[in-house]
């Protein structure tokens, strides 16, 4: 990928929260604690850093997160930033810069998991493509142009 991609690896500082636009369209909010740690070269102690991200994931990936992760759990998120911006009741200005995940997944370093296809209710399987049995899978397998925008 060129050009926008941010690969993090954190813990959710919160349960993902599932909501639906007035389309019907799922989104997902979560947020994610980066931490950095290094030893001081001066005064030989170690030395932290944490930094904060709002992570956004839409419609098959929003709920899949919803259903499978909780706050304190390590996770890996590939995705891109977006800026967004809006104005208060007040007439206030704000914006914010979220990354809008493309890939979510545990981290295995400190644990495991078990991965299972989900079938959605359309027997489609969830991809365009006739329903398959359940089995374990590390890859997803969707269409590009299911984008969300």
């Amino acid at each position: 990928m060129a050009g926008n991609t941010v690969e993090l690896v954190g813990n959710l500082t919160r349960d993902p929260e599932l909501r639906f636009t007035p389309s019907g369209a799922p989104v997902a909010n979560f947020g994610l604690a980066v931490n950095r740690r290094w030893q001081n070269r001066q005064t030989n102690e170690w030395e932290e850093q944490t930094s904060f991200f709002d992570i956004v994931a839409w419609r098959d990936l929003a709920e899949n997160i919803s259903e499978s992760l909780t706050r304190g759990m390590r996770v890996m998120v590939v995705g891109r930033l977006e800026q967004r911006s809006w104005e208060t009741q007040e007439g206030e200005k704000r914006s914010k810069v979220e990354v809008v995940a493309d890939e979510v997944g545990p981290s295995l370093r400190w644990a495991t998991a078990a991965v299972s296809r989900n079938e959605r209710g359309d027997g489609s399987g969830g991809y365009g493509a006739p329903a398959a049995p359940q089995q374990q899978s590390s890859t997803p397998a969707y269409d590009d142009s299911e984008e969300p925008f």
